[in-house]
């Protein structure tokens, strides 16, 4: 028996989700075309390079490139499946941007043809992709659009968004279940026949809209049970308490799991989805804003303490230990870390010592800070302000931090006495 042919596959966007995306689908054997409107990312995806940070991807987009099964361009080409994969923020007043999404739609609806899939995979407000839908009908007008009550269309349209953790990418991208939202059930099932080409994981069929909402549910449930941990935290404080011994005891209950609190939450997922629910539906949803505002404020809340610890010892230098938003990549996006970091340098500037071993240079907003490996942190700054829990931060043993000053955000070092762990060094009330 002849085995299906593999399709060629637009994918738009080369970033987090998009890069990764396309090397692994490429590996299933289908051609891959890339398109990013960044020529730079372009020029270093076709040389086999990666211009973000993520385990193994390196090696395989090197392989997947020199076997010619990935290529990148700054323009479109016909392809049979064309996966959007873009950016959607918000504005400042937290009201979703789906102009890079509907940017998108705009550049794949000149080579679209009958037969066609069309999967949108970037974070979105629900009625995202019907929005996609109109916009494709509109400038497409020969095609037939699929709606719930018209039967067969020319192309099918569909919502499949990403649930991967960053620095586990390439593996649960493959391994992780994907629900996958049709205009109609008819699009949903051909988009599953692509997925399942390259994903282990069960594929799960529904509608767009009820996909778009699990994505964003996803999302809020885990920023509602961080806010929990970050607001004890706090709690923890004004009482003199120490908050990870709170946690560990209370965890011990069978049915208790409280997560482990930091200086805020960030990326592009937890940090941003939760506000398009808020968006969409502002008088019900009184829960997921007020999370939203408690992790927004524990930075804030940090700010304050490594402002009053600093102040406190005016010939001492600080390290801020970590910029990512999480541990072990170099991504900053709504990093707390970040925005720590750049309140210190803005009130202390060169006295500001920034320790972040996924860089190479600080960002433009550190302007006046120091970036410096980790040795110098622990050998020219009496005080260590622990953002991130990279890995490396972890292996410090405490005989290299006796005598220190610590602010340990994320509670990686639980031998150290810190503000956050008695007995500790306490700021005056």
């Amino acid at each position: 028996m002849a085995t299906k042919q593999a399709p060629d596959v637009a994918v738009l966007g080369l970033g987090y989700i998009g890069l990764p995306t396309s090397a692994v689908i490429a590996r299933s054997g289908a051609r891959v075309l890339g398109v990013d409107i960044d020529p730079n990312v372009v020029e270093t995806v076709n040389s086999g390079r990666i211009h973000i940070e993520e385990l193994d991807l390196d090696g395989l987009v090197q392989g997947v490139v020199a076997r010619g099964t990935l290529r990148a361009s700054i323009c479109i080409e016909p392809a049979d499946v064309f996966l959007i994969a873009v950016p959607t923020p918000f504005g400042a007043d937290h009201a979703p941007d789906t102009s890079h999404v509907l940017s998108a739609a705009r550049t794949i609806a000149p080579v679209l043809k009958a037969g066609d899939l069309v999967v949108l995979e970037s974070t979105s407000p629900v009625g995202t992709t019907e929005a996609v839908r109109d916009l494709i009908g509109t400038l497409c007008p020969e095609l037939k659009m699929p709606h719930a009550s018209n039967g067969t269309a020319d192309i099918a349209i569909a919502y499949c968004p990403e649930r991967v953790l960053p620095g586990r990418i390439l593996v649960e991208l493959i391994d992780n279940d994907r629900c996958i939202g049709g205009i109609t059930p008819r699009c949903a099932r051909k988009a599953m026949s692509f997925y399942r080409r390259f994903v282990r994981g069960a594929c799960v069929t529904t509608s767009a809209r009820v996909a778009e909402l699990v994505k964003l549910s996803e999302n809020a449930f885990r920023d509602v049970n961080i806010a929990f941990a970050n607001e004890l935290s706090v709690v923890a404080d004004r009482l003199d308490l120490d908050v990870w011994e709170v946690i560990r005891l209370a965890n011990r209950h069978p049915r208790v799991d409280i997560l482990t609190p930091g200086p805020g939450v960030g990326g592009h997922c937890i940090a941003v989805d939760p506000w398009f629910i808020v968006h969409s539906a502002p008088g019900e949803t009184p829960l997921i804003r007020t999370a939203r505002e408690v992790n927004d404020a524990k930075v804030d809340h940090v700010i304050a303490r490594a402002i009053a610890l600093i102040e406190a010892h005016p010939g001492a230098r600080a390290a801020c230990f970590g910029l990512a938003f999480k541990a072990n990549i170099d991504d900053f996006r709504e990093s707390p870390a970040l925005k720590v970091a750049e309140a210190l340098t803005c009130r202390f500037g060169e006295r500001i010592a920034i320790v972040e071993p996924h860089i190479d240079a600080l960002p433009a907003s550190l302007d006046g800070a120091t970036l410096v490996d980790i040795d110098t942190a622990l050998v020219e700054c009496g005080l260590l302000i622990v953002l991130v829990d990279h890995d490396l931060f972890r292996s410090v043993p405490l005989d290299e931090r006796q005598g220190k000053i610590v602010y340990d955000t994320r509670g990686i070092w639980p031998d150290q006495p810190s503000l956050d762990r008695k007995p500790a060094i306490r700021l005056a009330s």
